[in-house]
C-alpha cells in the first residue's frame, strides 16, 4: 500500500477513472516527517531521487538517504537561528540539495520560498524584503551569489547566505557543515494549517505577488501525480522544471513521493530536446511532463523509441493540436493535458481512465466544484465562455488552494468575491463536460513554459530615455509559444528607426532574466487607451495577432 492512501479516500469507476476524493491528515500533519520519515522507516531503501547532470556521475538517494541529509540540514539550520515561522529562500537551480533543504525546512516549520537562479539582482532584493528573508541557500555557479551579494548591498540589512558544493565570498558552505552535523532530528510541532510554501508569482498591474501555502498543500497534489501524471509505485518520473518555479512542486517532489514514485532530475543549463530523450531511455523513466514548448522541440526532430516511457503530461501554456497528433503518431502515447495555478493545484486534467481530448483542459478535478461564470459572477451555460471558478465545500475551507497573499489581505478578498475563488481564467464547457481555454481575464505572458507580467519588463522600458510610454504583450510564437513585444512611444527628440529599436530591445534584455526578454520593439505614435486613461492591451493583441497572420 503507498503511504498516500493513510490521508485519503478515493472512489473510481470500472475504466479507473477517479470519480471522488476526499482528504484525511492529522492536525500536525508535515510532509518531512509523515511522508519522507515515515517510507524511510517502512522501506529504508526505497528510491526517491535519481540525478545526473552533463559529464557527471549519477547519484541516486533512497528516502533513508534523503531522512538524513534533511535531518542534517535542519540541524544547521536551526544551530544558525533559524526557527519555525522563518523565510528561507532558496536558490538551487536542479542540485540535489534542494530536496534535502526543502524536506530539511518543512522539519522545521519554516516557510520555503524557492526563486529561480535567473533573476537580477533587484529581483532578489524585491522578494527578499517582500518577504523578510531571514537567509538564503543558493548554488555555487551562474554568478548567484555574487548577484545576491548585489542585491544585499542594496537592500542594506544582513541575511544569512549558504551555497552547496562549492564556497563563494560572503557566503557560509551548507555543504561542509551538513557534512558534520547530526543525522538525527527531534520533530518539531507544526500545524497542518501553519505556512509552509510561498511562491512568487507574475501580476500584470504591479510587483510580483507572495502566494503562500499550508502544510496541507502537499497532499492535494496526489492526483496531480497518480491520476494525471500516473506516477506508478516504484517507478520514475520526470519532470523538466527547475525548482525555482511551483511546476516543481507539481512534479518533482510532493505527489510523487506520496504515491511512491521516485523522481528524476537532470541538472542541465542549455535545453536539450535528444538530450531528455537520452536520459529518459538511461534511466528507464516511465511517466514524463513538460510544458508544451518542449513537446514542439521534440516532434521537429525524428523522436526514438522510449519502451519504458508509459505517459506523458503538459501544462503551462496552450497545446497546439499538431503537436499532439505528431507526438502520439511518433510514440503511441497521447498528451494529456492539465490545467492549475500556482494558486492552486490541479483543477482540470485529461485524467487516468479517460481517452485524452486534444486542445482540451479536460474535467475537473474531484477535490475541486469548478463552475464558469460571468462578470457578473452568474453561471454560463456550456457552450458559453466564462470565468473558471472554484467553488468551496458548505462545510468550509478549500483544499488546494492557497492561503493568502504576502502583505496584501485586499488581494486575497478580491479574489475571493462572492464567496467563489476566481482564477482570473477563461473557457467554455462542452457537452461532454470538458473545459476549453479562451485566456485569461488578465495579460499574464506565457513564453517557453514561463509566466510573465508585462509591468515586470514595461518597468524597465520605461528607465530607457527614449521611451515616453510603453505596453508589454505576447504575441504568437512558433517555439515559444508567446513571444515579448514591446509598443513604444517615442519621447520628443527621437525619431523612429530601426537603430533605435534595436537600442531599446538591447538595453531592456541587459537588465532582465533571458525568459522575459523583448523578442520584438514597435515604435508608434499613440497607445490604444480607455476613457479612464488605461491601455487596451487588447487591442495591442488582437492587431499584433493579425499582423502574424499576415491580415
Amino acid at each position: 500500500m503507498s503511504i498516500y492512501q493513510s490521508f485519503c479516500h478515493e472512489t473510481l469507476d470500472a475504466a479507473g477513472h477517479l470519480t471522488d476524493f476526499t482528504l484525511h491528515y492529522p492536525d500536525s500533519f508535515n510532509f518531512g516527517y509523515d511522508v519522507v520519515d515515515a517510507i524511510a522507516a517502512v522501506d529504508p531503501q526505497k528510491r526517491a531521487l535519481v540525478w545526473c547532470a552533463p559529464q557527471q556521475e549519477t547519484r541516486v538517494f533512497s528516502f533513508a538517504d534523503i531522512q538524513r541529509e534533511s535531518n542534517r540540514y535542519a540541524q544547521v539550520f536551526q544551530g544558525a537561528g533559524i526557527q519555525k515561522g522563518d523565510r528561507v529562500m532558496v536558490v538551487l537551480k536542479r542540485h540535489y540539495e534542494y530536496w534535502f533543504t526543502a524536506v530539511a525546512l518543512h522539519k522545521l516549520g519554516a516557510v520555503l520560498i524557492p526563486v529561480t537562479h535567473m533573476l537580477t539582482a533587484s529581483d532578489y532584493a524585491y522578494r527578499i524584503q517582500a518577504a523578510q528573508v531571514k537567509a538564503v541557500v543558493c548554488t555555487a555557479q551562474s554568478q548567484v551569489p555574487e548577484t545576491l551579494q548585489e542585491a544585499l548591498l542594496e537592500l542594506g540589512r544582513p541575511v544569512l547566505l549558504w551555497t552547496v558544493q562549492a564556497a563563494a565570498a560572503g557566503a557560509r558552505n551548507l555543504t561542509t557543515e551538513a557534512a558534520q552535523a547530526p543525522d538525527s532530528f527531534p520533530r518539531v510541532e507544526t500545524q497542518a494549517t501553519d505556512p509552509m510554501l510561498l511562491y512568487f508569482t507574475s501580476g500584470t498591474t504591479g510587483q510580483p505577488k507572495g502566494v503562500i501555502h499550508d502544510f496541507t498543500y502537499p497532499l492535494a497534489h496526489i492526483i496531480t501525480a497518480k491520476y494525471w501524471q500516473q506516477a506508478q509505485d516504484g517507478g520514475l518520473h520526470f519532470t523538466v522544471a527547475e525548482t525555482g518555479w511551483g511546476k516543481a512542486s507539481w512534479g518533482k517532489i510532493y505527489g510523487q513521493w506520496l504515491v511512491g514514485s521516485a523522481v528524476m532530475v537532470y541538472d542541465f543549463d542549455q535545453f536539450d530536446p535528444k538530450q531528455l530523450i537520452t536520459i529518459i531511455n538511461r534511466y528507464g523513466v516511465t511517466s514524463f511532463c513538460a510544458p508544451p514548448t518542449v513537446y514542439r522541440y521534440l516532434v521537429r526532430k525524428e523522436i526514438p523509441p522510449m519502451p519504458t516511457l508509459r505517459y506523458a503530461t503538459t501544462a503551462g501554456e496552450l497545446l497546439a493540436p499538431e503537436v499532439f497528433t505528431r507526438f502520439t503518431e511518433k510514440t503511441g502515447i497521447p498528451l494529456a493535458e492539465g490545467y492549475g495555478q500556482t494558486e492552486t493545484t490541479l483543477l482540470t486534467a485529461n485524467f487516468q481512465g479517460r481517452t485524452p481530448v486534444p486542445g482540451s483542459l479536460g474535467t475537473p478535478s474531484p477535490l475541486y466544484q469548478l463552475e464558469l461564470r460571468d462578470r457578473d459572477n452568474r453561471p454560463v451555460p456550456d457552450g458559453e465562455i466564462g470565468e473558471i471558478v472554484v467553488v468551496p465545500p458548505e462545510t468550509g475551507g478549500q483544499l488546494g488552494i492557497f492561503s493568502g497573499y504576502l502583505n496584501d489581505p485586499e488581494a486575497y478578498r478580491r479574489v475571493w468575491q462572492g464567496g467563489v475563488y476566481h482564477t482570473g481564467d477563461t473557457a467554455h464547457r462542452d457537452e461532454s463536460g470538458h473545459y476549453w481555454f479562451h485566456g485569461r481575464f488578465d495579460d499574464i505572458i506565457k513564453s517557453g513554459g514561463f509566466r510573465i507580467g508585462p509591468y515586470e519588463v514595461e518597468h524597465v522600458l520605461a528607465q530607457h530615455p527614449a521611451v515616453l510610454e510603453c505596453s508589454v504583450i505576447g504575441i504568437p510564437d512558433p517555439l515559444r509559444g508567446q513571444a515579448i513585444k514591446a509598443v513604444v512611444v517615442l519621447n520628443s527628440g527621437f525619431q523612429a528607426s530601426k537603430k533605435i529599436e534595436k537600442e531599446i530591445k538591447d538595453f531592456c534584455n541587459s537588465r532582465l532574466a533571458e525568459y522575459k526578454w523583448v523578442r520584438l520593439v514597435e515604435i508608434v505614435a499613440e497607445i490604444p487607451k480607455t476613457i479612464s486613461g488605461k491601455i487596451r492591451t487588447f487591442e495591442l493583441r488582437q492587431r499584433a495577432i493579425q499582423e502574424c497572420r499576415g491580415g
